[in-house]
C-alpha cells in the first residue's frame, strides 16, 4: 500500500481527494498497488466531510511518518510550501505539486534534491492545469530541440478577451463578470497584469533551455490597457487579441515575453476561447504541435496532480523528471527581438503618413468609421528597440499592441 499526505484542502486539494475517491480502482490498477490518503494537512476543521478523520494541523506528524511516501503540495504560495516541500524531499518522500509560484522560484533546487535522492518532484499541474505539457516536454520531446513555446496560459484573461471580442463589452464590465463567476479573484492583478502567465512560461522556458529562467527577468505586460477600440481595430484586421506567453530561440539565444498580441486567423491559437488554455510547441524535428484543454478548475488541475502521484508511485526509487541547472539563463534583450506592431495614433493619416513610412517602413493604415480623431497602422517587421526609438518621434501615439505572425 502506498500512503500519501495532501497539504491543503482548498479547491485543488479537495479535487485531488475527489479524483482519488472516484477513480480509485482505476488508479490502483495503474499503479499496481493500493493508494491511500493517510493525512490531509489544513488549519481548518472539516466536520462531516470525507476527510474529517484524516485532518491534521501538524506538518511534523507527516514528516516523521515513514509510511508516507508521497507528499502532495496544493497549498499555493511560496511559504510555508517551500519549507514543507524541501523537508519532505530531504526526508525521502517524493512530491507532487500544482504550485507554479514555488516551481518558478525554487524548481531547480527542488529538482536537484529529488534527483540526488532518487525521488520525484513533479509539477504537471503548475502549467496549463489539466493540459499535459510538462511530461511531454521532458519525455516525448527529449529528442527535439524546442525552438518555440507560445501559449495562452491564463484562463481568466482569455475569458475576458473573448467576452470583449464577441460582446463588445469593455474591460471593467468583463472583469466584474469574471469575478462574479469565480474566474477572477477579488484582487485580479496576478491574472490581468500577466504575472500568472509569466511564472508559467518561466517554468516551460527553464525546461526547454536546461537553465533557470528567472520570471522577474521576463518582460510582462497584462491586459489592463486593452479597450473596446483596440478590439474594433483587431476585428477590422480580421485578427483577435490574446495574452500570449512566449519563449523563442532566436540566433542561439532565448527571448521571452508576456504581453497582449494581435493574432491572425492562420495562427494556431486564434480559436482558443473562453477559459480554455492552449500551448503551441515548435520542435526542430517534430515541427508544430498543439496542447489544448482546461487550463484551470478544480477537477482538471486535480487530475494532473493525481497523474503525478501515479507517476511517483510507479517509480519509487527512480527520478523520472527532467531538470534544469541552477545557472540563470541570460535572455535575449527585449530591444533586440523582432515583431510587427499595431499602433494607434491621434490625428489624420494625411498629415502623418509620410513621416510614419520613413520611420516604421511602409505602414498599413487601418481606420474605424466611428473614430474620426485617430487611426491605426501596422508596421513592417522591426526590432523592439527600433520601434521604441521611432515611437518617441510621435507624441500622437496613444497605444501599441504587438502582432504575432
Amino acid at each position: 500500500m502506498i500512503k500519501i499526505a495532501v497539504l491543503g484542502y482548498g479547491t485543488v486539494g479537495s479535487g485531488v481527494v475527489e479524483v482519488i475517491k472516484t477513480n480509485g480502482a482505476l488508479i490502483n490498477q495503474r499503479i499496481g498497488e493500493e493508494l491511500e490518503i493517510k493525512y490531509v494537512l489544513d488549519l481548518r476543521e472539516f466536520p462531516g466531510s470525507p476527510v474529517e478523520h484524516l485532518i491534521t494541523h501538524d506538518f511534523e506528524e507527516i514528516i516523521k511518518d515513514e509510511e508516507v511516501k508521497i507528499v502532495v503540495e496544493v497549498m499555493g504560495g511560496i511559504e510555508p510550501a517551500y519549507t514543507f516541500v524541501k523537508r519532505s524531499l530531504l526526508a525521502g518522500k517524493s512530491v507532487a505539486t500544482s504550485n507554479k509560484a514555488l516551481v518558478a522560484k525554487h524548481g531547480a533546487e527542488l529538482l536537484s534534491i529529488a534527483g540526488e535522492r532518487n525521488l520525484n518532484f513533479l509539477f504537471e499541474a503548475s502549467v496549463g492545469g489539466g493540459i499535459p505539457i510538462i511530461r511531454p516536454l521532458t519525455s516525448s520531446l527529449t529528442g527535439d530541440e524546442v525552438e518555440e513555446i507560445t501559449g495562452i496560459l491564463n484562463g481568466t484573461t482569455n475569458y475576458m478577451l473573448s467576452k470583449m471580442y464577441y460582446e463588445n463589452a469593455d474591460y471593467d464590465a468583463v472583469l466584474k463578470e469574471a469575478q462574479e463567476m469565480g474566474y477572477a479573484e477579488r484582487d485580479p492583478s496576478a491574472d490581468v497584469e500577466g504575472q500568472d502567465a509569466c511564472r508559467k512560461i518561466a517554468i516551460l522556458a527553464s525546461l526547454i533551455s536546461g537553465k533557470c529562467v528567472d520570471f522577474e527577468h521576463i518582460y510582462t505586460e497584462g491586459i489592463t490597457e486593452i479597450t473596446t477600440e483596440d478590439i474594433g481595430y483587431a476585428k477590422a484586421l480580421d485578427m483577435k487579441i490574446k495574452l500570449l506567453a512566449s519563449c523563442k530561440r532566436e540566433d542561439s539565444q532565448f527571448g521571452a515575453i508576456v504581453a497582449p498580441h494581435m493574432i491572425a486567423k492562420n495562427h494556431p491559437l486564434y480559436n482558443v476561447e473562453d477559459v480554455f488554455n492552449a500551448i503551441f510547441v515548435k520542435g526542430n524535428m517534430l515541427g508544430d504541435a498543439m496542447f489544448y484543454g482546461s487550463g484551470a478548475g478544480k477537477l482538471p488541475t486535480a487530475s494532473a496532480v493525481v497523474g503525478d502521484i501515479v507517476e511517483a508511485a510507479k517509480n519509487p526509487e527512480r527520478s523520472v523528471m527532467g531538470t534544469w541547472s541552477g545557472e540563470t539563463l541570460e535572455l535575449k534583450e527585449k530591444s533586440d527581438t523582432k515583431k510587427r506592431f499595431f499602433v494607434r495614433v491621434k490625428g489624420s493619416e494625411e498629415a502623418l503618413r509620410e513621416e510614419l513610412d520613413k520611420v516604421f517602413g511602409t505602414v498599413r493604415i487601418v481606420k474605424l468609421p466611428e473614430l474620426n480623431s485617430e487611426f491605426g497602422f501596422l508596421t513592417e517587421v522591426m526590432s523592439e528597440g527600433d520601434y521604441e526609438t521611432g515611437a518617441k518621434q510621435f507624441p500622437q501615439i496613444c497605444h501599441m499592441i504587438r502582432v504575432e505572425a
